[in-house]
């Protein structure tokens, strides 16, 4: 099993889902890094829109399920979407992705993968986000 590390600073997060999820479904393990600084591209307020859209779904304040509004599980989430989850392969292979805000110790030697962009138009980054909802 082969290890990849992808550093999330200023890369898509569909992109960075998408290239983790075909990775994981190969067989290796993907740790990401700097999840925080990841960016989502589109207007402020549709996104923002979007994200409490996709919190509110599938029960009450009072009972759950919860989504959650932290800027890691976010990303890992994203992740979830892109595998086929319903089949059993899926579920074995999202236990080998791993997402952290800042980059461990462990990690910090290692080679890491970027899909830094610069971006002109309209977005935000996941910690921007995860504030704002």
């Amino acid at each position: 099993m082969n290890l990849i590390v992808i550093d999330a600073t200023m890369g898509v997060v569909g992109r960075i889902a998408s290239y983790a999820a075909k990775k994981v479904l190969l067989g290796n393990e993907v740790i990401i890094v700097n999840c925080n600084d990841a960016i989502v591209t589109g207007p402020k307020q549709a996104l923002i829109a979007t994200y409490k859209v996709k919190l509110s779904y599938g029960g009450t304040s009072q009972k759950g399920p919860y989504g959650s509004k932290v800027p890691e599980r976010m990303l890992r989430r994203s992740v979830r979407g892109m595998l086929p989850w319903p089949k059993p392969r899926a579920r074995e292979v999202y236990h080998n992705v791993q997402c952290y805000n800042t980059v461990p110790f462990e990690y910090k030697d290692k080679e890491k993968l970027s899909f830094k962009k610069t971006m002109k138009g309209k977005f935000m980054s996941l910690e921007q986000l995860s504030k704002l909802i």
